[in-house]
């Protein structure tokens, strides 16, 4: 005869009749609503010509065969690997020596709350509206009185003085910099959460052993911060793929198509030119490209942080 564990008998008795998959239902009905059908609204949208009035004519693979021979469409893909650069591998380079610095130089020679204080301001641009933060950064780039042309000329350096977003040669520079300056802080944050599990006897003992600053960052804050670099990899770089508010309060795509990403690209189709079933095909295909790029990543993750639990 099986004798059954009390504490299994225990949770069988709690256990619902028919399991706890009734539980997924709010949440199926919410992704199914705002995810599914969406999707497949546009889908079907993209395999259309379609001005926003009237009834779709349906045209097949029209809209994809006419996409992959634009160029725009290759150039707003070319601008988010830059902006990729911009939002992901930058802020976290920068993100994890900063979070290293606050938490093995400046707190333990300034206190906690030093180093609070300036984790808090490296924070404040995730704080503004994206709104905000582009009329203060438009303001700032301006030709003729912005601040920074500004400064170059009162420094004597006015020749370096620019039409920054403005020029298609630098326009996609000066927002490649408003991307690093709105990432950074949220990437500080994370990596101060994550150096906030490490045993603080590991610095100190590396201390102890004459291990100096970089080393004790290349030993252990590398290594320890390895799941939370994982993690902000795929957030920031998924962001970088979607990135739409900046490029509409800063430059709307321009000069040009010097700045226009596939988010954006998309919009102008939809609202802009009243090609619905064309901006419909972008936006198709960047939610599958997306999709792969975060699939990726996640697998990439999980193999990572396998090999670190071991």
């Amino acid at each position: 005869m099986t004798v059954t564990a009390p504490s299994a008998r225990r949770r069988s008795a709690l256990e619902p009749a028919g399991g706890y998959w009734g539980y997924l239902i709010p949440g199926a009905i919410g992704f199914a609503a705002v995810v599914l059908i969406p999707f497949g609204m546009n889908v079907y949208l993209s395999l259309t010509k379609y001005r926003g009035v009237g009834t779709p004519q349906f045209v097949g693979l029209d809209n994809y065969i006419r996409l992959f021979a634009d160029p725009t469409f290759w150039t707003s893909f070319l601008n988010s690997i830059a902006f990729i650069f911009a939002m992901a591998i930058v802020p976290t380079a920068f993100g994890v020596l900063v979070a290293a610095v606050l938490f093995d130089y400046i707190a333990p020679r300034f206190g906690a709350r030093s180093s609070s204080i300036l984790r808090a301001l490296f924070y404040l641009p995730q704080i503004l509206p994206i709104a905000v933060a582009g009329v203060l950064w438009k303001w700032m780039y301006q030709p003729e009185y912005g601040i920074i042309n500004t400064i170059l000329e009162s420094i004597g350096l006015g020749d370096l003085a620019q039409n920054w977003l403005g020029d298609p040669n630098f326009a996609i520079y000066a927002v490649m910099n408003v991307l690093v300056w709105l990432q950074i802080g949220y990437t500080v944050v994370i990596f101060m959460a994550g150096l906030s599990r490490v045993d603080p006897a590991l610095y100190e003992a590396a201390e102890l052993d004459g291990a100096g600053w970089f080393t004790r960052f290349r030993v252990i804050t590398l290594n320890q911060l390895r799941p939370e670099i994982a993690v902000v990899v795929i957030t920031t770089s998924v962001a970088a793929l979607k990135v739409f508010a900046p490029i509409f309060v800063l430059t709307k795509g321009g000069p040009g198509t010097s700045t226009i990403v596939p988010a954006y690209f998309s919009y102008y189709n939809f609202f802009t030119t009243t090609q619905v079933g064309y901006g419909a095909a972008v936006a198709t295909v960047l939610a599958l490209l997306v999709t792969v790029v975060a699939v990726g990543l996640l697998l990439f993750q999980t193999r990572n942080t396998e090999g670190f639990e071991k």
